[in-house]
């Protein structure tokens, strides 16, 4: 469900078509959650089947149509409810987590790529939320601009300190399955002198 409500808070700025949303999408919400075009243009129609969404046939090129989906008064209902909802947690699942306990198994130059990839992986997703967060601060930020344009007055700053807010926990998990993966590579070298 999260799916419906990162398209309903893109909606909330403007209206936009599936394949802006999911242009806006990769660029913004996509940082802390990822879908698909193969699902974001299902769960459009369905929201539009909801009453949470409508859309309008638009112009698009000299003779085509796009479809246009705008967000409803029920739909702004509908996000307001689930932030104000408290989230059900899900059973954690983690892949590389589960590897590195069992790293017996691995030849130990395996279990050193695999953890040297999981810190290049979180490394360029730390130089990727540093950079957003950068942007909020110098308000370079395309997305926030739009939204902080169509955001009163009194509520811009709330508004850009949630999405640094949002970004400063995705370093700090960066940060730390780094330094995790770092200390794995050292108990991999303190393991084969001891044997």
């Amino acid at each position: 469900m999260s799916l419906r409500f990162a398209l309903l808070a893109l909606l909330s700025v403007d209206a936009m078509t599936g394949y802006d949303l999911h242009k806006r999408f990769d660029s913004s919400v996509g940082h802390v959650w990822y879908a698909p075009d193969s699902q974001i243009y299902p769960e459009l129609r369905k929201m539009e089947a909801d009453g949470v969404v409508t859309a309008q046939e638009v112009p698009w090129g000299t003779k085509g149509t796009k479809r246009e989906y705008s967000i409803t008064e029920a739909g702004r209902d509908a996000l307001r409810d689930w932030m104000n909802a408290t989230l059900p947690y899900a059973r954690f699942r983690d892949a590389m987590h589960l590897k590195s306990a069992y790293f017996e198994w691995a030849d130990p130059d395996a279990a050193r790529t695999q953890l040297r990839a999981h810190i290049a992986h979180y490394e360029s997703e730390l130089a990727q939320w540093e950079e957003q967060i950068h942007q909020i601060d110098t308000a370079t930020s395309p997305m926030l601009n739009r939204r902080l344009a169509v955001t009163p007055e009194k509520d811009r700053k709330r508004t850009a300190a949630f999405k640094r807010y949002a970004y400063e926990g995705l370093v700090q998990r960066a940060e730390q399955e780094i330094a995790w993966a770092r200390d794995g590579l050292k108990l991999i070298d303190e393991l084969e002198e001891e044997d």
